[in-house]
C-alpha cells in the first residue's frame, strides 16, 4: 500500500564525496538517520555521531525511537571487553521503509485520478483511497478526545518530516490543526484536490469532520484544519 506522505518525503542526500567520507546531513531526522544505515549496513552510536555531527545523547534518542517502532535492531559487537558495544542496522520493515520514495509514481496516479471524467467514480476513487490510507495510520493515534488525538498526529507527521502543530483559536475551546509545511507541495501546486484529499483524510483518522479554513496557496502562512464546530463559526 502507497503512504502518500513517504511518496512525497524529502530525502536528505547522502552522495558520497568519495568511497568512505559521507555528507553530514542538513539537520538530523529519523530518516537520515534510516538513509545513513541502508547504506553502510549497521553502525556504532559513535560512528552515527560522526556522521550528523551531533551528541550521542541525540544520536540514542533517535536510534530508539527507531527500535520501538520497529524499524532498527541492535546487535552486541563481538570481541570486546567491558561495557558492549552496539551495532545498529535496519530491520527488514526498516529496510522496506527506506527505499520508499515514490514521487514520480505518485504523479502519474494523480493524475490518472484526475483523468476520471465523472466526477461521482472520481469522488469514490479518491474516498477509497483516503479510507484505506487512514487504516494505515488509525493503529498509530491515541487519545480519548480530539484534542489528543490531533497531538498524537502531529507526533507522527512530525517522524515523517512534516512539522504540524495544534493551536487553540482566541474564543474557542476547540483544537486546531496547523500544517507549517506541506506533506506534497508539487502536487498541491498542480491541483488544489490534493487539499481535499487531505482533509478527508485528517476527518478519517481523528473520528470527526474537518475543513480546511486556511491555505497556503491563497497566500497564507500556513494550512489550517478546524473541526466542523470550530468551522461552523468560519464565515
Amino acid at each position: 500500500m502507497i503512504d502518500v506522505r513517504s511518496i512525497h518525503a524529502s530525502y536528505f542526500s547522502l552522495a558520497m564525496s568519495d568511497s568512505t567520507q559521507p555528507h553530514k546531513p542538513s539537520s538530523l531526522s529519523d530518516r537520515s538517520i534510516v538513509d545513513h544505515l541502508r547504506q553502510y549496513d549497521g553502525c556504532t552510536i559513535s560512528q552515527l555521531v560522526d556522521f550528523a555531527g551531533v551528541t550521542a545523547t541525540a544520536i540514542r534518542q533517535r536510534v530508539n525511537r527507531l527500535t520501538k517502532q520497529g524499524l532498527v535492531v541492535r546487535q552486541v559487537e563481538p570481541g570486546g571487553r567491558g561495557r558492549p558495544t552496539y551495532r545498529y542496522s535496519l530491520s527488514p520493515a526498516g529496510v522496506r521503509a527506506s527505499g520508499d520514495n515514490y514521487e514520480d509514481l505518485a504523479q502519474v496516479l494523480w493524475s490518472e485520478i484526475r483523468a476520471v471524467k465523472d466526477p461521482e467514480v472520481r469522488h469514490g476513487l479518491l474516498k477509497r483511497l483516503v479510507v484505506r490510507m487512514a487504516d494505515v495510520y488509525r493503529s498509530r493515534i491515541k487519545g480519548d478526545n480530539l484534542g489528543e488525538r490531533m497531538e498524537s498526529l502531529v507526533s507522527l507527521m512530525r517522524d515523517r518530516d512534516v512539522p504540524f502543530e495544534v493551536r487553540k483559536e482566541p474564543g474557542s475551546e476547540l483544537p486546531v490543526l496547523t500544517a507549517l509545511a506541506c506533506p506534497y507541495p508539487e502536487l498541491a501546486e498542480q491541483d488544489r484536490g490534493i487539499c481535499s484529499m487531505e482533509k478527508m483524510l485528517f476527518s478519517e483518522i481523528l473520528g470527526q469532520r474537518v475543513r480546511l479554513s486556511a491555505c497556503r496557496l491563497d497566500g497564507e502562512n500556513c494550512c489550517t484544519f478546524e473541526t466542523s464546530s470550530t468551522a461552523a463559526a468560519v464565515v
